[in-house]
């Protein structure tokens, strides 16, 4: 595909070998299907030494059943694919990077689930540095992709599917095996059906504010249960919860989170949007639009810290992110000429903002008003990386 640089993801693999030359062990925490096998299969492959071990696989199962009789002679890189499966292993990692010198470091793969993230960060804590990773980013895949990235999502095989047709199958089939399989891998005990209907909803509100209890209603739950469903979705990155910024002005704003449907592939699939033309016409195309920017935009290897601001009189911010100590507001609109709006004027005023960047789909950088700009989204890319 013209443009494409597939599977060189030269971001994530420097923050990974920096993070092996701080600590004895990294965790690359994403969702499934994102690519976290390939690469780290690649960085095994470059390395002088390393050893591989697949989860999933019942013979790397049972290669681990005696953990450290296994892992104690080995030397150079370790790699532990689907590591969250296997929650006993933890404690044999920790005496196994307290040795000195250092004769092997790790490299762990999990899909982020909430018991991986509290299993690792208690039991190895000041011995992991962490890294995120997600789908395909527009500079990954090209910026002449942009419209096919967005429509079919940052995930490497719907991306790379020889048709709309092929990738939409891709997605739903994706969505079977997440609820049907990954969620119980995570702890959810809940039935499939109960949330597939979940995340349609979390589909139809994306970009929206969280409403727990009108959600219960619907579902028939009490609102903490709803609350309980988010949040293994949200560990398992396929649900961003972006939470509101309170700035000390005198003025009333909204405590409830923001959520999104974080690929845009999925958001499309679980709306039954299966074509660019579909999307366009769609009205949730500007709460895609929205969603998407944010991915892009706090994509890599350490996102991000990022917020949205609303107060009760009804100024609005999409996006406040904390960029190397600067305060930059980002706004989304899905036009071809967006323009200047009072809400723009206030968030500039009010937040002390250092900047504000209006992300649309167009080609063109021009200015609105003094530090507020309307950019490409590869533009707000750059600025922000």
């Amino acid at each position: 595909m013209q443009g494409m640089r597939l599977v060189r993801r030269d971001a994530i693999e420097a923050a990974i070998a920096a993070g092996m030359r701080r600590s004895p062990a990294v965790v690359l925490l994403g969702p499934r299907q994102c690519g976290k096998t390939t690469l780290a299969q690649g960085i095994a492959a470059a390395s002088a030494r390393s050893e591989y071990f697949d989860l999933e696989k019942p013979a790397d199962l049972a290669r681990l059943a005696n953990p450290e009789l296994t892992l104690q002679p080995l030397r150079g890189l370790v790699v532990i694919d689907e590591v969250q499966r296997r929650k006993d292993l933890f404690p044999v990692l920790r005496t196994l990077l307290d040795r000195r010198p250092i004769p092997a470091r790790f490299l762990l793969l999990g899909s982020a689930s909430p018991e991986l993230l509290a299993q690792s960060s208690e039991t190895l804590a000041g011995r992991i540095a962490f890294v995120s990773m997600s789908g395909f980013s527009v500079t990954e895949s090209g910026g002449g992709n942009a419209t096919r990235l967005w429509q079919r999502g940052g995930f490497p095989r719907s991306f790379l599917a020889r048709s709309d047709v092929d990738s939409h199958a891709w997605r739903e089939d994706f969505i079977q095996t997440f609820l049907q399989r990954d969620l119980a891998q995570l702890g959810s005990r809940v039935p499939a059906p109960t949330m597939r209907r979940f995340w349609t909803m979390l589909a139809h509100l994306s970009g929206g504010i969280l409403n727990s209890s009108e959600i219960g209603n619907s579902l028939g739950e009490a609102h903490t249960t709803v609350r309980r469903h988010l949040d293994v979705m949200s560990g398992a990155l396929m649900v961003r919860v972006l939470q509101p910024w309170h700035a000390n002005i005198g003025k009333r704003q909204l405590k409830s989170p923001k959520v999104y449907i974080r690929d845009s592939g999925l958001l499309h699939a679980l709306l039954g949007i299966r074509t660019l033309a579909d999307l366009q016409g769609h009205p949730k195309v500007g709460a895609s639009w929205e969603g998407f920017v944010i991915e892009q935009l706090l994509a890599g290897p350490r996102p991000a810290e990022a917020y949205f601001w609303r107060t009760a009189a009804g100024a609005e911010l999409d996006l406040l992110v904390n960029h190397r100590g600067r305060f930059t507001g980002v706004e989304m609109k899905y036009s071809d000429a967006p323009e200047l709006t009072p809400s723009m004027r206030i968030a500039m005023t009010d937040l002390s903002l250092d900047r504000l960047l209006v992300v649309y789909p167009g080609a063109q950088r021009y200015r609105l008003a003094p530090h507020i700009e309307a950019v490409p989204l590869s533009e707000a890319m750059d600025q922000l990386s």
